[in-house]
């Protein structure tokens, strides 16, 4: 598919009217891109594609040749991924994943900015990656916050496991952004001499809306590290707890045992053995001792 963008309006048009434009932007599936020999060979396109894991821009005697790797939000599935190639006043998009098909629409659906050019077009593309991830963040921030309001009210449930998935899903997004911020940041620097002067600084705005999101992610990490802390050290109260009851219950039964094993001995001159009232007095100094050792943790708690 061919769009050329030409007095404020961006629209399909046909292969020819597309090179012939000033300003253009070109779509291809990795099957018709194969077929487009044409095009390929005029500009000498053919960089690897294949197993792209990252975003990235690298520069070539005519163009620039770049790939993105996308993360899909709260999805498992694999990442959104696909090349692009930037030439003097034009755009090729290699992508099988439709995604940047809907992005075109979105953007050629409203009104198009004044003195329109394929520079501004790859602004707004390049914005439209990233123009909801702050609710994104947002609710992750909000799922970390719950965890914290569970822990304090000790309902918290498989902690650990969902704390992981936490933490990598904020790992991945940072270095998501971390290229994002590369990338803007070379197509800032205008290696190329590709855009006008006029155009390159809304490369740094995005360059700048990347590293504030980036931001956001650092402070999510932290975020989630101090309420893992929290867990630690809930989990270490709720072990000081029990340690506290087997204290107290040892130290109840330390005194008993002792009486218990006194009046155990095999000794044939122990009074109390003859005594009539020897039981019922070892149940009452039993007793009395038990009393004592209640009494003396109320008083200390």
């Amino acid at each position: 598919m061919y769009y050329k963008i030409e007095n404020d309006i961006m629209e399909e048009t046909t292969i020819e009217d597309w090179e012939k434009k000033q300003d253009g932007v070109a779509l291809f599936t990795s099957t018709d891109w194969e077929q487009a020999v044409k095009i390929r060979a005029s500009y000498l396109l053919e960089q690897n594609r294949d197993n792209i894991r990252f975003c990235k821009l690298e520069s070539y005697a005519d163009f620039l040749f770049g790939t993105f790797h996308i993360p899909r939000k709260r999805e498992k599935s694999q990442n959104i991924s696909f090349a692009f190639y930037i030439l003097e006043n034009k755009l090729i998009f290699i992508d099988d994943t439709g995604l940047v098909k809907k992005s075109i629409e979105r953007i050629t659906s409203g009104k198009l900015r004044k003195g329109y050019t394929v520079e501004r077009f790859l602004y707004d593309f390049l914005v439209s990656l990233i123009e909801e991830d702050v609710v994104y963040l947002a609710e992750i921030e909000k799922d970390i916050t719950k965890m914290e309001e569970a822990i304090l009210k000790r309902e918290v449930e498989d902690f650990n496991y969902r704390m992981l998935g936490l933490k990598k899903e904020i790992s991945r997004m940072y270095r998501y952004y971390s290229q994002l911020t590369d990338l803007g940041e070379s197509l800032f620097d205008n290696e190329m001499d590709f855009f006008g002067k006029d155009d390159i600084a809304t490369f740094r705005i995005f360059a700048d809306r990347v590293a504030r999101l980036q931001g956001e992610t650092q402070v999510l990490r932290e975020y989630a590290m101090q309420v893992q802390e929290v867990y630690q050290s809930e989990i270490g109260i709720r072990q000081n707890d029990v340690m506290k009851v087997l204290t107290m219950v040892t130290i109840i039964f330390l005194p008993l045992t002792l009486l218990v094993g006194w009046y155990g001995m095999n000794f044939t001159h122990m009074p109390e053995l003859n005594w009539i009232y020897g039981y019922p007095m070892v149940i009452v100094l039993s007793i009395i001792i038990v009393s004592i050792c209640l009494w003396i943790f109320k008083k200390k708690m």
